[in-house]
């Protein structure tokens, strides 16, 4: 019950905590929704390195998460699971607009990529993206239009379908939407879809991070969850960034910088592997490697040209996502 029931801070807790006395030695760390957990255990081995520091957090899709930003919540750093939603920062002149140069491997200290999660058994028998499109099949994930984790999901079935149907647009576009068709619900954001597929028992499979279906397995154990990787998914990166005039308005420019690099130390790394991310440091990643399974991974640049051009075809006001998610 752990991972359902870490608190959810509410939008208006989260300006509440953002309100506090700001001193140079308290950080607010706006980050992803299935984000908690590891984030409780970095915050735990950063403020054991700097004693007299406090760490606060808020989780929530990214992108409402960002929109909260741009009105007025007052967090230092952002740890998000998509670019774009760092770049409306940047459009918004809350974050400089060479951000990825400030950290390695363009500010993404470790990654990840939509996986699947089943029932014990598997009694649907779903292998890969072809099956989430059956009548049979109730698929579980979050709003692509609230939450990155569910983007990268459309982004990765649309990849998918581009390969299968040889880059039929009318092929791919009837694909995604059979695929939007057999989602029951549509959460705001990764945790809620969890909560959906775990605790109230709805749908067949989850479609989430594979940090999340790798805890949640691991939690709940074999005999009521499996762990179904497909063929082929998309690199999902978590860029990191200093949010730029809050942290000089705060004077926590010194101490966002240093706990943001802590995430690429051995330690950071070794939190991230043992939480289902898979790391960027070699020698963290060859000791968990027996337990990530292989996967030919896509990029979101060779498939679609980058994330500036998927916002403007894919998520802008009356984009793909607009016509294929109006029409289930």
């Amino acid at each position: 019950m752990k991972r359902i029931l870490l608190g959810v801070a509410t939008l208006a807790g989260l300006f509440l905590a953002s309100s506090q006395a700001w001193s140079a030695d308290r950080l607010l760390n706006s980050s992803y929704d299935v984000g908690r957990e590891l984030f409780a255990q970095v915050n735990k081995a950063f403020i054991s390195e700097h004693p007299g520091v406090a760490i606060d957090q808020s989780h929530a899709g990214t992108s409402a998460q960002a929109r909260a930003i741009a009105e007025g919540l007052g967090a230092d750093v952002v740890t998000f699971n998509q670019v774009i939603d760092i770049d409306f920062l940047v459009s918004k002149g809350l974050i400089s607009a060479d951000w990825q140069k400030d950290f390695p491997d363009n500010a993404s200290p470790f990654y990840s990529l939509p996986s699947f999660l089943v029932r014990a058994g598997n009694p649907k028998n779903i292998k890969d993206w072809d099956d989430l499109v059956r009548d049979d099949v109730q698929v579980i994930f979050p709003n692509p239009k609230t939450s990155g984790n569910a983007r990268y999901t459309y982004l990765a079935a649309t990849a998918y379908a581009k390969e299968a149907f040889k880059g039929d647009d009318a092929k791919v576009k009837e694909f995604v939407t059979k695929l939007f068709n057999n989602v029951p619900i549509f959460d705001s954001g990764g945790r809620a879809a969890t909560t959906t597929f775990v605790q109230r028992e709805i749908g067949d499979v989850l479609i989430t991070f594979e940090s999340e279906t790798r805890g949640v397995r691991r939690e709940y154990g074999d005999d009521k969850f499996e762990q179904v990787t497909p063929s082929v998914s998309l690199l999902a990166e978590f860029p990191v960034a200093i949010v730029d005039t809050v942290a000089d308005e705060h004077g926590t420019r010194d101490l966002a910088k240093t706990y943001l690099d802590f995430l690429y130390t051995p330690q950071g790394q070794d939190i991230a592997a043992r939480n289902g991310l898979r790391a960027r440091d070699a020698a963290v990643a060859a000791k968990y490697k027996a337990e990530f399974p292989d996967v030919r991974l896509l990029t979101v640049e060779d498939v679609f040209g980058g994330w500036a051009k998927i916002q403007a075809e894919y998520f802008a006001a009356g984009g793909v996502l607009d016509q294929t998610y109006g029409s289930r």
